[in-house]
C-alpha cells in the first residue's frame, strides 16, 4: 500500500515557486493525486457563515467593507442577541450545514460582549454543529475562555505575505496575527487560517503566505482561499482582476503543501463559474460556505450549490454526530430558555445605535473567512 503523503513544515521558496511554475495539467495531477491519498475526493465540508456584529472596525484592512476608515454605506449593528444566533443555526443544521462560523467586527473582543460570544457558542454547539469564530485580535485568557466554552476551530488569516502586509492593512502588524493564531492553538482549540487573492499581490506573495501557513505546527485544519470581492469606497474596489487560472493554481499548491488540512473556498464564489468550480474542486479544495450570504458580500444561493453538487457527484462531507432532529429542536428550545433567563440575554433589537431596520436580513462583513 503506498504511504500517505507526511505534512511538512520545511517548504523553501524555491520549492514552491517551482510548483506555481508546473504546467497547469502537472500541477493539477500531483495536487488531485495528494487529495485523494487524505480525502473522499467528492466530499465537500459545508459551513454556514453568520455575521453576529456589524460594522464599524477600528481596523484598516484595504479589502473590508466593515472598516469604519471606508464609506462603503454599510450599516452598523450591535452584537446579535443569542437566541437570533441560535435560530440561524438551527436553519443552517436543516440546510446541510455540519459546522458554523461567526464574525464580528472587532479588532478584538470587549470585555462587555465576550460573555455573550462564549453563551452563543455553548448554545450553537449544543445543536451539535461544529463552531467557529472569528472576532479579531486573542490574548491568551480569552483563547482558553472560548475553548472552555466549547468552540472548536477559530478563524485567523494571514491575509497575505509578509513582505506585502503593510500595503493592505496598518492597525495590526502580521506578527500579531501569528501570536493569536499561537495563543488559539495553545488553549487547544483548531485552528482556521488561509489568505486572499487578488489585492494586486504578486505570485511570489502567494507563495509566501502558503509558505508561513504551512511552516504552522501542526497545520492550520482549514484553509480559507478568499477571491477579493471588490466592494466600492474601500481602497481595493478597482484593482485589476484576479486570472482564475492563477486561483485555481494556489488551490492545487495549498493542497500540496498542507495534504491533511480542508482547503475552503471562501469569498468570491459568486464570482466563479461552475467551471471554475469544479477545476478547485479537483484542484483539492474541498470546504465552502453554503448559503445566500458570505458576510457582506453575496455568495451562490444554497439551491445553485446544490445543483452544482448534483452535477459534480459531489456530496456533503458527513459528520459522525449521532444527534437526531427533535434532539437539536429540544436543544435549540433549552437554549433560548435559558439564555432568555440569563442576565448574558442581550437584546441587540434594543440597542439604541440600531435603526429601524435591524430585523431585516443580516448582510455580514466582506470580511474574508
Amino acid at each position: 500500500m503506498t504511504a500517505l503523503t507526511a505534512p511538512r513544515h520545511d517548504w523553501s521558496l524555491k520549492e514552491v515557486e517551482a510548483l506555481f511554475a508546473l504546467p497547469l495539467n502537472d500541477l493539477l495531477f500531483k495536487a488531485h493525486s495528494i487529495h485523494r491519498e487524505h480525502f473522499d475526493p467528492n466530499a465537500v465540508q459545508v459551513s454556514t457563515l453568520l455575521s453576529i456584529k456589524t460594522g464599524a472596525c477600528p481596523e484598516d484592512c484595504k479589502y473590508c467593507p466593515q472598516s469604519g476608515h471606508y464609506n462603503t454605506g454599510l450599516a452598523k449593528e450591535q452584537l446579535m442577541e443569542v437566541q437570533k444566533v441560535l435560530q440561524q443555526a438551527k436553519a443552517a443544521l436543516e440546510t446541510g450545514a455540519s459546522r458554523f462560523c461567526m464574525g464580528a467586527a472587532w479588532k478584538s473582543p470587549s470585555k462587555k460582549d465576550f460573555p455573550v460570544v462564549l453563551e452563543i457558542v455553548k448554545g450553537v454547539k449544543s445543536l451539535g454543529l461544529e463552531t467557529c469564530m472569528t472576532l479579531g485580535m486573542l490574548d491568551v485568557d480569552q483563547a482558553k475562555e472560548l475553548s472552555q466554552a466549547g468552540l472548536d476551530y477559530y478563524n485567523h488569516n494571514l491575509d497575505t505575505s509578509p513582505e506585502y502586509y503593510d500595503q493592505i492593512i496598518t492597525t495590526r502588524s502580521y506578527q500579531d496575527r501569528l501570536d493569536t493564531l499561537s495563543h488559539v492553538r495553545e488553549a487547544g482549540m483548531k485552528i482556521c487560517s488561509g489568505g486572499i487573492l487578488g489585492m494586486g499581490e504578486e505570485e511570489t506573495d502567494r507563495a509566501k503566505m502558503l509558505i508561513q501557513l504551512s511552516n504552522l505546527a501542526p497545520h492550520p485544519e482549514s484553509v480559507p482561499i478568499n477571491m477579493l470581492v471588490k466592494v466600492e469606497g474601500t481602497p481595493l474596489d478597482q484593482v485589476e482582476d484576479l486570472d482564475p487560472i492563477d486561483f485555481i493554481r494556489t488551490i492545487a499548491v495549498a493542497r500540496i503543501l498542507m495534504p491533511e488540512s480542508h482547503v475552503r473556498l471562501s469569498a468570491g464564489r459568486e464570482e466563479m463559474s461552475d467551471e471554475m468550480q469544479a477545476m478547485t474542486f479537483f484542484a483539492g479544495a474541498n470546504s465552502i460556505f453554503y448559503g445566500e450570504r458570505l458576510l457582506t458580500t453575496a455568495n451562490p444561493q444554497a439551491d445553485k450549490d446544490r445543483q452544482l453538487f448534483q452535477r459534480l457527484g459531489i456530496h456533503p462531507e458527513r459528520r459522525d454526530v449521532p444527534v437526531d432532529d427533535a434532539t437539536h429542536q429540544a436543544a435549540l428550545q433549552e437554549a433560548i430558555t435559558e439564555q432568555k433567563n440569563s442576565k448574558l440575554f442581550y437584546d441587540a433589537s434594543q440597542a439604541s445605535s440600531l435603526s429601524d431596520g435591524a430585523e431585516r436580513e443580516r448582510k455580514p462583513c466582506g470580511l474574508v473567512v
